[in-house]
């Protein structure tokens, strides 16, 4: 059951709308100002805010701008209901921030639609965007309405790539944002001396070259296909329009980027600090974890030695010589050039 705060200093208005919510199966918490609002929210953490604009003590927007000051308040779904039915007060509220903004008198299904959706919407931005083959679907569906980005989600282009494909080279600047259909992509980069460090791995389901979107800048890396894969194509345009128009959106892009950031320093740091069959047996246990999230006991790695090495940080030769290493050790098998972890509970606790 979903819980309703509900912020209205009108007696009236504050019962009878509650019992209309009560009656549709909802969990209501009542404040009558903002500033009761607002404590009650900390408190209970309600999965969506009905509240007025013009109250005393804290009004609508006093109450909108504080919650979105707080980092675990500031994603719950929020609906203006006030009797401010001009087209400039609607226009600032949903500046402020505010899902929707219901005029009064309201027709009481109207209220309920917007309730509903706004939880449903919710809902699928709670879901992990990064895997799975509907993440940008999730996304398209769970913005606030713009008819291009619902055609996008029916008609986005896809571009095929053959392994070892360029999908997009550093320094150049972004056009778009990429979503794997199917397929791996590596991102990666050259020292001086032409020698390749690949910096991540992506699978079906996930996007790539957001990071300079963010930040409104350059490709800082290469990313080619590591097989043959298919990439929907999101335009700039439609991606800034995403990310402009629904906060909840863009803050799962930037929890992405940090995920990112902070999986690219512990590699940084194996490369850095650890031993050659560390190096190596951190590489294969990473490969495993992003490609294998279902823990089958059939999965092999396929990925070229040069690939391997290269998310290793270590020379092709060093590889192979320490695959035998592990080979005979029983830690893996080999069989038609796949690599098969046979003892992953070693391989996981390697020492330097």
């Amino acid at each position: 059951m979903a819980t309703i705060l509900l912020i209205e200093d009108n007696k009236d208005i504050r019962d009878n709308t509650a019992e209309i919510l009560e009656m549709a199966n909802y969990k209501v918490l009542t404040a009558s100002d903002g500033k009761i609002g607002v404590q009650m929210a900390e408190e209970a953490h309600p999965d969506l805010i009905v509240c007025d604009i013009t109250m005393p003590v804290l009004d609508g927007y006093g109450v909108i701008h504080l919650l979105h000051k707080k980092e675990h308040l500031s994603n719950i779904p929020f609906i203006f209901l006030t009797a401010k039915a001009e087209r400039a007060d609607m226009r600032k509220g949903m500046d402020a921030g505010a899902d929707d903004y219901i005029t009064k008198p309201f027709d009481a299904t109207d209220l309920l639609n917007a309730i509903e959706c706004r939880l449903k919407k919710s809902a699928l931005l709670k879901k992990d965007i990064s895997t799975g083959i509907d993440g940008m679907q999730i996304l398209l569906s769970a913005t606030s309405g713009k008819e291009a980005l619902y055609t996008l989600k029916e008609e986005r282009n896809v571009n095929y790539y053959k392994k070892k494909q360029s999908v997009y080279t550093e320094g150049n600047h972004p056009s778009c944002l990429y979503f794997i259909v199917k397929g791996k992509v590596k991102t990666y980069r050259r020292n001086e001396d032409g020698k390749e460090l690949i910096t991540a791995i992506y699978k079906e389901g996930d996007f790539i070259g957001y990071v300079p979107l963010l930040e409104n800048s350059v490709y800082k890396e290469n990313a080619d296909a590591i097989e043959e894969t298919e990439l929907a194509i999101i335009p700039r345009k439609d991606f800034e329009e995403l990310t402009h128009s629904n906060v909840q959106v863009l803050q799962r892009f930037v929890r992405l980027l940090a995920s990112n950031i902070v999986e690219k320093e512990m590699q940084l740091l194996n490369i850095a600090y650890s031993s050659l069959r560390k190096k190596v047996a951190d590489a294969l246990m990473f490969i495993t974890r992003k490609y294998n999230q279902s823990d089958s006991e059939k999965f092999s790695i396929d990925i070229s030695r040069d690939n391997l090495a290269a998310i290793a940080g270590v020379a092709k030769e060093s590889l192979i010589r320490t695959l035998g290493d592990f080979r005979d050790e029983k830690l893996i098998t080999i069989k038609d050039g796949e690599i098969f972890i046979t003892d992953s509970k070693r391989m996981a606790g390697m020492l330097n």
